[in-house]
């Protein structure tokens, strides 16, 4: 391709995340004459910052894994509240919060930090800190229940968002 068709490498990826954020402003804003000026402003300034601190990887993310990711967090997401809530309204039931250690593959930065925002979102579960490099401590309502097993399993289904089969 000539040189001059060539488009640098910012705007090449800058220009779906302003084309996101600016979809994002005209779902809440509407798309008044005055408006518009504005929210592609404001898109352009977000796609920058986005781009200076969420700074591009190497792998493109698998759109196919994040939508069964984001389709199944409703439900496991209200089964955990009501099973929460269930516990909270019957004390008969049996309760033993505490500490579960989690085997964990994904590396320190960003990955891991939105998994672990994520994993904070499930009622029952809270990420507390890593013990190592390798071992996520997990607050857990239940020891009895199989929390690691279901951390592993969100971790994986967090992974493939990434490209990577196996976490």
């Amino acid at each position: 391709m000539p040189r001059l068709l060539r488009l640098p490498e910012s705007l090449r990826r800058g220009a779906p995340r302003a084309f996101a954020f600016f979809a994002l402003w005209l779902i809440l804003h509407g798309g008044g004459r005055a408006g518009l000026a504005v929210g592609a402003l404001t898109a352009i300034a977000a796609s920058w910052l986005s781009l200076v601190l969420l700074r591009p990887g190497g792998r493109p993310v698998a759109i196919g894994a994040l939508v069964r990711l984001a389709l199944r967090f409703p439900g496991q997401s209200l089964l955990a509240g009501l099973d929460v809530a269930r516990r909270a309204l019957a004390p008969s039931l049996p309760l033993r919060p505490g500490l579960v250690p989690c085997p964990t593959r994904l590396a320190a930065g960003t990955g891991r930090d939105a998994f672990h925002a994520y994993l904070s979102l499930q009622p029952g579960t809270l990420p507390v800190v890593m013990r190592d490099e390798a071992t996520l401590l997990v607050h857990a309502l239940d020891l009895d229940q199989p929390v690691a097993a279901a951390v592993a399993a969100g971790e994986a289904d967090f992974s493939r968002i990434r490209g990577n089969a196996d976490g």
